[in-house]
């Protein structure tokens, strides 16, 4: 594993309930400010083998970007169950939920 993919890991570990943080945000923070999409890649492939919350983790936009209705819904009751409210369908505040991860690392 490289330390890039420890330091994602470590950052989307650290998001506290009810905040959320975005692919690119995690990226810039572990280092690598053009890599969301790599971050997207880790999260997939280890957010069961670390336990990751994977549902705290949205696009720029404040929006859940999963396409598939199921995983959609899902990551939005979780979120929903953690206290964050949707402005729409899709999107949330991201002002108020956006956590700035950097200070804890």
């Amino acid at each position: 594993m490289t330390d890039y993919t420890i330091k994602v890991i470590r950052i989307i570990q650290a998001i506290p309930v009810g905040k959320v943080m975005t692919y690119g945000q995690i990226a810039k923070s572990a280092g690598s400010p053009r890599s969301a999409r790599q971050v997207v890649r880790i999260l997939h492939s280890m957010s069961d083998k670390y336990n990751l919350p994977w549902h705290r983790v949205i696009n720029s936009k404040g929006e859940i970007g999963l396409r598939d209705e199921e995983s959609f819904n899902t990551q939005k009751f979780l979120l929903e169950s953690e206290g964050i409210k949707f402005n729409t369908e899709r999107s949330l505040p991201l002002k108020e939920y956006l956590w700035q991860g950097e200070t804890f690392l």
